[in-house]
């Protein structure tokens, strides 16, 4: 696995790219002017924990035949503010996934996802406590 950084204008928004070629803008998002033009790095954690355990739960959930109508998360990082570094201390997440298959289902990819198989907040565990909750078809689990 390998990225590459390039700083792409006179302040702080740079474009990250894979060997594949996607990329994302990254930028400052305490910067004190000009508009903020990417998403910060601690966002694209945030991001990274959410999008490695929706491919988790997809994919365990596949492997027993079912594919969800729709999973959607919100997840929101609480960070230790004014010290530096300010790292993340605690991580909510909301899931909600919905199709005709019984909670029992929904609740064992999460906890398989966050507990086993995903590497991002295996990573992140170490110094943020993460708690997950499961909503299956708009009910709480």
């Amino acid at each position: 696995m390998n990225v590459s950084l390039e700083r792409i204008n006179e302040d702080y928004l740079f474009e990250v790219s894979n060997s594949e070629g996607k990329s994302v803008l990254l930028d400052n998002k305490s910067k004190t002017h000009g508009e903020v033009q990417g998403i910060s790095p601690m966002e694209l954690l945030l991001m990274g924990i959410a999008g490695c355990s929706s491919i988790d739960i997809i994919a365990i959930l596949n492997k027993q035949k079912i594919n969800p109508s729709s999973l959607k998360m919100d997840v929101k990082g609480h960070r230790h503010e004014g010290q530096i570094p300010a790292l993340f201390y605690k991580i909510d997440i909301k899931i909600f996934i919905e199709g005709s298959f019984s909670n029992e289902k929904a609740k064992r990819a999460a906890r398989l996802s966050f507990e086993k198989y995903c590497s991002v907040s295996k990573t992140l565990e170490s110094t943020a406590q993460i708690n997950y909750k499961v909503y299956h078809n708009g009910t709480e689990i």
